[in-house]
């Protein structure tokens, strides 16, 4: 919140964005101290070289500022690897009124998602995976924009749009049959024929990975419960086929029977993991399959319960998940799951996605595997971790600055006061 009351008074500002110019190539960095990984030590004084948005070099002390290049001075600061949200969706803001999909154009959808990348990044988040937008392309647009530079925000990673059953989480529900036709989108299915062909089509209009929601959901409008939606047929057909193209699945999942029913069929991720239990846990261990709690959206959705934000039947099912959300990481760590990180960004405001650190952290982790979760495991998941999650010579010039130690306090990162994404200082 520290963050959001900073940018209060800077509304006309929206989208400013002050980048290296095109004549200065070359950033020279001066920190108090720098974490160069997770499972580093912060170093004394040092300087960090980036030229054409990659580091150069880290070397002890400050050195001087080359003839044209810029400097970044960063006195009684520590930087850190940008962080790193594995669940978040631009393109949505907290509502209860799921009846705006229907009154909603696609366009504010997208101005929307680019106000949302910016305040990401200003938290001190340099990457997103963007799991499921509210229309065709909003994703894909704006990964093209914050890339090339138009609009500030982060590396984004997308799936783009979500995979469901017909009728189920993330299906289009809760209007009018007529409505329902009107705003469905082409992306839920029956059979794993038709389950491997969204698949396909998802690639096709440029998703990075596939996002599908395995067992019902907390937000939708149908009371069905939260077991496992698809058949075990129908999540092979989507895992196998995303194979094939070189994608990975993440999976929305609360039930234990479809965490488990998932894991099996071998996605990479489950998100959320509300129900996690042994039979569960040792499904994802054997196939590999990581954690993303998304620790805050339950904290988001609890906040509006009692104030008539959200239908009878969505408060019913956020009471019935709050009871175990506090300790889905606990247990994961029980039984030896692997755990990223990521928040479900949307579901509560953006730019408040580091309230996530110290929701792990209360779980049993430790302040450097919390940090490791948001940079270096995060990494991984989305096979990048050549590129990000590290200060290192050649990586992406992907930084943030903080006061204090985050490996001795990780919740420092919750106030960040220097944000450089691809080498571009965001303002």
């Amino acid at each position: 919140m520290k963050l959001l009351n900073k940018l209060a008074g800077a509304a006309a500002a929206a989208f400013a964005f002050a980048s290296v110019p095109a004549a200065a190539d070359t950033v020279i960095i001066h920190a108090d101290s720098v974490i160069t990984d997770a499972s580093a030590q912060p170093t004394g004084r040092a300087t960090i070289t980036v030229t054409d948005g990659r580091i150069v070099s880290i070397d002890d002390g400050w050195l001087e500022t080359p003839e044209g290049a810029t400097m970044v001075h960063l006195e009684g600061k520590t930087v850190t690897p940008g962080l790193i949200d594995l669940h978040t969706h631009l393109s949505g803001d907290p509502s209860g009124e799921f009846w705006r999909a229907a009154t909603n154009p696609p366009e504010w959808y997208t101005l929307i998602a680019a106000k949302n990348a910016r305040l990401t990044a200003l938290a001190g988040f340099t990457t997103v995976r963007d799991l499921g937008s509210r229309t065709d392309q909003v994703t894909q647009s704006l990964r093209r924009a914050t890339e090339s530079g138009v609009v500030p925000g982060p590396r984004i990673v997308t799936s783009a749009r979500t995979i469901a059953i017909v009728g189920g989480h993330g299906d289009i529900n809760g209007f009018r049959k007529e409505v329902n036709d009107a705003l469905g989108s082409d992306f839920s299915c029956t059979g794993p024929v038709e389950c491997a062909e969204k698949v396909r089509t998802a690639s096709k209009y440029g998703a990075d990975l596939i996002k599908i929601t395995a067992t019902g959901g907390v937000l939708s409008q149908q009371g069905r419960g939260l077991e496992a939606h698809f058949t075990d047929e129908e999540m092979r057909a989507i895992v196998e086929t995303a194979e094939t193209l070189g994608l990975k699945v993440a999976a929305h999942a609360h039930g234990a029977r479809g965490i488990e029913a998932a894991a099996r069929a071998g996605v990479h991720t489950i998100e959320h993991g509300t129900y996690i239990d042994e039979a569960a846990a040792r499904a994802m261990k054997e196939n590999g399959t990581t954690l993303v709690p998304t620790l805050m959206a339950f904290e988001g959705i609890k906040r509006n319960l009692g104030k008539g934000f959200y239908t009878p039947m969505v408060e019913e099912k956020i009471r019935a998940v709050s009871e175990y959300a506090g300790t889905i990481v606990d247990r994961a760590r029980e039984y030896g799951v692997k755990i990223a990180f990521g928040t479900d960004a949307g579901v509560f405001p953006h730019g408040e996605n580091a309230g996530e650190l110290g929701l792990m952290k209360a779980g049993g982790m430790s302040d450097r595997e919390v940090l490791a979760s948001a940079t270096t495991v995060a990494a991984e998941i989305l096979g990048l971790e050549g590129e990000i999650g590290r200060i290192a010579p050649g990586f992406s010039a992907d930084l943030i600055a903080v006061e204090g130690n985050p490996l001795e306090d990780v919740t420092v990162l919750e106030d960040v006061d220097f944000v450089m994404v691809r080498g571009r200082v965001i303002e």
